[in-house]
């Protein structure tokens, strides 16, 4: 490997970080907003208005989508921290469901817990 060509793991977490965590914790809090009771469905509804932000500011240029003032302001959110603080700010708003007692399907927690580890192991392998 030379000096230019970026690591296979660089490559993963790059991809996971602008294609997967976003999607993946909007879908897990649609499913806590949908199954929630009472006061768990408002982290969850965050959560989701984060996550649809993150994707929009995703896609936004694909669409055309730059030229608007929102887009800027989520693209500088989004490279806040090398791209670390929204993902960090959003799992952190929906882990706030764990201390809630009306939340139901607990299992939901479990995935977010172990996809956020799984995220956080690969932004660390990235930095080793």
């Amino acid at each position: 490997m030379s000096f230019f060509e970026p690591s296979p793991v660089l490559l993963a977490f790059i991809f996971v970080q602008r294609f997967v965590f976003f999607e993946v914790l909007g879908l897990i809090a649609l499913l806590r907003l949908i199954v929630g009771r009472g006061i768990a469905r408002v982290p969850a509804l965050l959560t989701l208005l984060i996550s649809a932000a993150a994707i929009f500011a995703t896609f936004a240029p694909a669409l055309k989508l730059q030229s608007l003032q929102l887009y800027a302001d989520i693209a500088r959110l989004m490279a806040a921290g090398g791209g670390m603080v929204l993902p960090l700010v959003a799992s952190a708003v929906f882990a706030l469901s764990l201390l809630l007692p009306q939340r139901r399907w607990r299992w939901i927690d479990l995935v977010h817990v172990v996809g956020m580890l799984a995220f956080l192991g690969l932004w660390v392998a990235t930095r080793v």
